[in-house]
């Protein structure tokens, strides 16, 4: 049974940083990728940043610079640094992993809360 557990979240101010942690458990067979997705109220789940089994990065267009993807395969966890955080970034923050298993899954995370006020 594959789990992931985010944690980290919480409120910043603009201009602030915070660490998001996503731990997995389980074996994750024919990963692809893993990454971190976002949802603000009333709009649709979008990409930030993901990972890919072979070490590659890639970043929305609003989060390039201020946002970086990384990961720890010895503790089976990925990491979002997110600096110069803004409001527009306020959202529920969810880990997401995508493996081919014989065909495409994704597994996700209950999310995590992050509000950038002041």
């Amino acid at each position: 049974q594959v789990q992931l557990v985010e944690s980290g979240g919480g409120l910043v101010q603009p201009g602030g940083s915070l660490r998001l942690s996503c731990a997995t458990s389980g074996r994750l067979f024919g990963l692809i990728a893993m990454g971190w997705y976002r949802q603000a109220p009333g709009e649709q789940r979008e990409l930030v940043a993901t990972i890919t089994n072979g070490g590659s990065t890639n970043y929305a267009d609003s989060v390039k610079g201020r946002f970086t993807i990384s990961r720890d395969n010895a503790k089976n966890t990925i990491y979002l640094q997110m600096s110069s955080l803004k409001p527009d970034d306020t959202a529920v923050y969810y880990c997401n992993a995508r493996v081919w298993s014989p065909h495409v899954i994704d597994y996700w995370g209950r999310g995590a809360q992050v509000t950038v006020s002041s």
